[in-house]
């Protein structure tokens, strides 16, 4: 090519981008009022009295809704927060490089998130209901998908923004779900569930930056900052590329494992109907990605003749998967018979599909259990048989016996078909407290002596200690110590908890965990944890 030639088609290439950007400006740019849409969005993304009363509203719906399981609740907690102005006001000073209103909607938004956490913690603390929901728990994972959603959700907030579209801010608000997390990370907080809180505010985060650097990007393109000079622009971009760059790839990784693990069903289940031959069907399968080797449960019903060795298909499946595995396999087998056969297995379908949903259930109330117990997931056992869940719960600060209780309560009530038991850490069981000269159990004495018959139990003590039980048979005229302790072991033997006698303790009586082959019994203040 020639001089002349790489003139020309340099000349070219200047036209056309130049033809390409006056199209711009008249079409995209041209149509847009930018000082209408700039003071508004100034208007409304600052701190003022309305913000904090909405923004505090909107994190009382929140955290009721999550913690009723209501998605209808946390829909109308997400339309009336007006968390969206301050993060919209964010990204738009920076496409104008205005640091005064950049620290303005800053600052709203960093009141306004420690109000509605600090507010939504304290519903949480006087609220009877503290067991984590599914609503709880389906923020506290956020992944690449996430990000996506805040990031197509952010550039309709914004087109709607400038183009004056205000309808479509409805849709946006229910989209970017900002206020349901800071509600779960009130709730964590609240609850001294760290792992809880630590989800929910990165998908806050996640959702926020997102959102304020895709309104950023939109307001660019629709000609706000053209005024900047070609540094700021290069600032801008490297800034909007290594910020998405640095969400995405941790949320990558999250999207990833989500994905191998479905990839590792489908595998499961084709190597499975392979083996099996085309009769046959695959009617529950499961696998426990948390465990190591992965623990894969299937049921299978099959012809007779199909019949497979169970160690065999452990190493084909360990090959496919490339990792070792633990099968657990029912093999349901038919005779042949195409009338009965059909008529099997609808039956055995039936019983699969009720079975599927009953492992389902029972997984998702262990993760509620580890969640409420601040254990591992691997550290829950599910006994299925008997429809049974055990969690020994670890040390929370500054919650007692009857917070554990408490918990396992909550648990239970999310499926009375299941039986939740919390095992508490080792600690002095609650004093009963006398009023003078009385010898009756009033409400907190009953409550107090309830609750150290629970931990009892869950302990598997047989019986426990009562301060200044009579010895032998009841005296003919008990005084006021002997009375309230007769009351009290009346109280614990209705439970099938044995009260042996521990020296008097005064006014206030304190059980203690029996100890030694003799059946004595030790004080609070012994207890050696």
């Amino acid at each position: 090519m020639n001089e002349a030639a790489v003139t020309r088609f340099d000349l070219n290439g200047r036209l056309a981008r130049l033809a390409l950007y006056r199209w711009w400006r008249r079409t995209i740019v041209g149509r847009v009022d930018h000082e209408a849409v700039v003071s508004r969005i100034v208007e409304e993304s600052g701190w003022s009295p309305r913000f904090a009363f909405m923004t505090m509203m909107s994190a009382g719906i929140a955290v009721l809704g999550l913690l009723l399981s209501s998605p209808a609740v946390v829909i109308g907690a997400m339309l009336i927060s007006p968390l969206m102005n301050p993060i919209l006001g964010f990204g738009f000073s920076l496409a104008l490089f205005d640091f005064r209103e950049l620290r303005r909607s800053l600052k709203a938004l960093a009141i306004g998130s420690t109000a509605a956490v600090a507010f939504t913690a304290l519903i949480v603390l006087v609220s009877p209901l503290q067991a984590p929901t599914a609503e709880i728990v389906a923020r506290t994972r956020p992944n690449l998908f996430d990000l996506a959603v805040a990031l197509f959700a952010a550039l309709a907030g914004s087109f709607a923004i400038i183009r004056g579209r205000g309808e479509t801010i409805v849709g946006v608000a229910i989209a970017t779900a900002l206020m349901p997390p800071l509600a779960v990370v009130g709730y964590g907080i609240a609850t001294r569930n760290m792992p809880v809180g630590a989800g929910a505010f990165a998908l806050f985060v996640t959702n926020f930056i997102t959102i304020a650097l895709s309104a950023t990007l939109m307001a660019r393109f629709y000609g706000f900052g053209h005024h900047l000079s070609r540094r700021q622009s290069w600032t801008q971009t490297i800034l909007l590329t290594l910020v998405f760059v640095v969400m995405a790839v941790p949320l990558a990784i999250s999207l990833n494992r989500i994905g191998r693990e479905a990839v590792a069903v489908s595998q499961t289940r084709t190597l499975l109907s392979e083996r099996f031959g085309t009769e046959a069907r695959v009617t529950q399968l499961d696998l426990d990605f948390a465990v190591k080797p992965l623990i894969v449960r299937a049921v299978v019903i099959a012809p007779r003749g199909a019949m497979q060795k169970t160690l065999a298909l452990q190493e084909a499946l360990a090959d496919r998967l490339g990792r070792p595995i633990r099968l657990d396999l029912d093999q349901i087998l038919l005779e042949p018979g195409a009338g009965a056969l059909e008529a099997q297995r609808e039956e055995l379908r039936q019983a699969g599909d009720f079975a599927k949903q009953e492992a389902e259930r029972s997984a998702s109330l262990a993760r509620m259990v580890s969640l409420i117990t601040g254990v591992a997931a691997d550290d829950v056992t599910v006994d299925r048989d008997h429809h049974r869940i055990i969690a020994s719960a670890n040390a929370l600060p500054g919650a007692s016996l009857g917070t554990y209780r408490v918990l396992e309560a909550r648990a239970a009530a999310e499926d009375t078909g299941w039986s939740i038991m919390v095992v508490p850490p080792q600690s002095p069981l609650p004093q009963i407290a006398f009023a003078d000269n009385v010898d009756t159990l009033d409400a907190a004495a009953r409550t107090a002596v309830a609750t150290s018959i629970w931990a009892a139990k869950r302990w598997n003590m047989p019986a426990l200690g009562v301060p200044g039980l009579p010895t032998g048979a009841p005296p003919a005229r008990p005084n006021l110590a002997q009375r309230r302790a007769l009351a009290i072991a009346a109280a614990l033997q209705t439970q099938g908890i044995r009260a042996v006698a521990t020296p008097p303790a005064g006014q206030r009586f304190g059980l203690a965990p029996a100890s030694g082959l003799n059946g004595a019994a030790v004080s609070v203040g012994q207890i050696d944890r």
